[in-house]
């Protein structure tokens, strides 16, 4: 029986288990070769912080874009870290501290396709 999945440490996505990493299972933190280059920088970083503020500053009902992370990280460059901005929601609902929703619905954050929404966690 194979292990229980865990969750890439950049992108937070599942990472299934794989024969190939039998010995190793104890170590694998990355899904891929990418996420392991790309790691979580301090913009990574930011863009978790500023999803924790945002919602701190509203109602507990509430709900945000990542988009508006992205824009509080760089009101410019904003388009551009829109992905990232996805990325640190999923790192954040694996810490437990959100969840993403679609349509008013919890979603797995690993298969979410398209617009996604981020709320505080509800015990």
């Amino acid at each position: 029986m194979p292990p229980e999945p865990k969750t890439c440490a950049s992108c937070g996505r599942t990472i299934e288990w794989r024969k190939k990493w039998e010995r190793d299972w104890d170590q694998v933190r990355y899904c891929s070769t990418a996420c392991r280059k790309r790691g979580v920088t301090k913009t990574d970083q930011a863009l978790q912080d500023a999803i924790i503020e945002l919602l701190d500053q509203r109602a507990a009902t509430s709900t945000i874009c990542p988009s508006e992370a992205a824009k509080q990280v760089d009101p410019d460059g904003w388009r551009d870290l829109m992905e990232p901005a996805r990325r640190a929601a999923r790192r954040l609902v694996d810490q437990g501290s959100v969840e993403i929703t679609q349509g008013g619905h919890v979603v797995d954050p690993s298969t979410a396709r398209g617009p996604i929404r981020v709320r505080k966690a509800r015990s």
